[in-house]
């Protein structure tokens, strides 16, 4: 009962910041809006008591692996084979610098233990694939470091868990078995891989199978989509958990099953066009509450962390600088890698190495200490000096993109041009239906739905059509084939209006066309599901 209470006060707040966000702040990162609100959350002593405490396993399991998941059927398979050596490079070669660095830094200039040191270096090394989008809003991201950076983040996580269980074996014994180090990465990265691959193939032949089969259209056994959204919906949970229970990395598993269904949803989606709508809307829904309750969880922690009495470390503020350490160490690598290894120019050489954003993992990795025989106040310097590592993560790069980053050119005159053409469109519809041989309660009634797709119906208009719906008969069968038939007619006038604007006069650019077109084709596709459905 109490994961149900906390995941039912996560999904509204995450709802609530995505309304706040959109509404008050546009100019502001959802993320920025989700971990305030998490922060508030967690300074109100009611509500903050719904919200069960902090898992570390169920984190990743139900939130992350399926935000990765959707990050990766959102990459081509493609461009990650054109990548292989760049993704190496960065998510082994890089990483084991960052943590040598990173180690040996905060061990020589805060004097805590060399295997203390590795545990925190390891834990800094992931990088969020779900947080970039909260430093570069408004901003415009070269492509090169945009595609490099999400690569990097999909792939590093599967280094930075190994190199942790190698750190904290040297912490308990006090030695390191460098050959088991190495094996154990193997092992797990490309165990990962051939699990997340094997898996994912074998559930894409099912959906499939179902999808296409002959007894599928003869009498509609799977069209209503509902257990082919089952099985999607599954699939993450089922490969994450699935893979750590044989001891690979679920992570990569998550990973490169969405690349393996990337291809299978470009090339499946006319089988059942529904179906391949249903999943996207889900998919979008899905991301969007996820990725929000990613920053809330964040909000929660680091508030509870700073007033937790017993989360200190013997009262100093060692936990500061070991933060800005690894932050440091971890951002001077990365952009000296780049630049010489990869021949990158400066200045996208320093973007990659800002725009390295630690969140949801590094945070998850760092509760995955207390689970182990690390000593209590060592975890709380680790908890400590992480979430100020993710602080900083945020809030450098975020300033310093307003220099580096050129700024996204909002076309004000084609915004304006779309919601006139979308008007002018939509009144030629109307002037059409009042033409039409048909009753004045139809006309009155499809005239109120069509001005509704630019927003000119008031709440007292609403509710005068509410009542007078909840008080009409039902329509019969006759009835809603006809309503159908004129709305069917009204879209046409609508699509034909459109083209001829766009073949004739070229006012708006090939996008906002598509915007407006889209908007018809779901109006449409509404009325037509909601007819057949009568």
């Amino acid at each position: 009962m109490g994961l149900l209470i906390s995941t039912a006060v996560l999904v509204v707040a995450a709802m609530l910041s995505i309304v706040i966000n959109r509404r008050w702040l546009p100019r502001l990162s959802v993320n920025y809006v989700s971990m305030l609100m998490g922060a508030v959350i967690a300074l109100i002593p009611v509500v903050n008591g719904l919200v069960e405490k902090f898992n570390s396993e169920i984190f990743i399991g139900l939130i992350v692996a399926p935000l990765l998941y959707f990050e990766g059927q959102n990459t081509r398979l493609n461009l990650v084979g054109r990548h292989v050596g760049e993704i190496v490079s960065l998510t082994v070669g890089m990483v084991a610098l960052c943590a040598i660095a990173a180690g040996l830094g905060s061990h020589v200039l805060t004097g805590i233990g060399l295997p203390l040191a590795f545990i925190l270096a390891a834990i800094s090394t992931p990088t969020d694939a779900t947080a970039t989008e909260s430093v570069t809003m408004g901003r415009v991201l070269p492509r090169r470091e945009q595609v490099s950076l999400k690569l990097e983040s999909l792939f590093n996580d599967a280094s930075g868990i190994i190199l942790l269980n190698m750190a904290i074996l040297w912490y308990v014994n006090g030695y390191v078995n460098y050959s088991q180090t190495l094996w154990d990465f193997v092992y797990s990265a490309g165990g990962g891989i051939i699990f997340g691959g094997v898996l994912s193939a074998a559930i894409v032949y099912v959906r499939q199978l179902m999808l296409r089969s002959k007894l599928n259209f003869i009498n509609n056994t799977y069209n209503n989509g509902t257990p082919l959204k089952v099985v999607y919906l599954m699939t993450p949970f089922v490969l994450y958990f699935g893979a750590e229970a044989v001891g690979v990395s679920g992570i990569i598993a998550v990973v490169f099953a969405g690349l393996v269904h990337n291809a299978e949803g470009e090339r499946s989606a006319l089988a059942n066009p529904q179906l391949a709508s249903d999943i996207h809307q889900m998919v979008g829904l899905l991301s969007d509450l996820l990725n929000s309750i990613v920053f809330l969880v964040l909000g929660i922690v680091l508030v509870r962390i700073t007033l937790d009495r017993s989360v200190s470390y013997d009262g100093s503020w060692l936990w500061v600088v070991i933060g800005l350490v690894l932050y440091l160490a971890n951002l001077v690598v990365r952009y000296g890698y780049v630049r010489l290894a990869h021949r990158v120019p400066n200045r996208e050489a320093w973007i990659f190495a800002l725009g390295g954003i630690h969140g949801a993992v590094t945070f998850a990795l760092a509760f995955t200490v207390a689970e182990t025989q690390v000593r209590t106040a060592d975890f709380n310097l680790v908890l400590m000096s992480e979430s100020w590592l993710i602080i900083l993560s945020l809030l450098v790069p975020t300033v310093l993109f307003r220099w580096l980053l050129p700024k996204i050119q909002v076309d004000v005159d084609a915004t304006e041009r779309l919601a006139r053409l979308r008007e002018q469109m939509i009144e030629t519809g109307v002037q059409t239906l009042w033409t039409l041989p048909i009753s004045q309660e139809f006309k009155e009634a499809v005239t109120f739905d069509l001005r509704s797709q630019n927003g000119h119906t008031s709440i007292k208009q609403f509710f005068g059509e509410w009542r007078r719906m909840v008080r009409h008969p039902e329509y019969t069968p006759e009835q809603m084939r006809e309503l159908v038939s004129i709305y069917r007619q009204f879209f046409q006038v609508e699509r034909t209006f459109l083209l001829t604007q766009h073949a004739a006069k070229h006012e708006i650019s090939e996008d906002l066309f598509n915007v407006l077109y889209r908007e018809i084709t779901m109006a449409e596709m509404v009325v037509l599901e909601y007819g057949v459905s009568e």
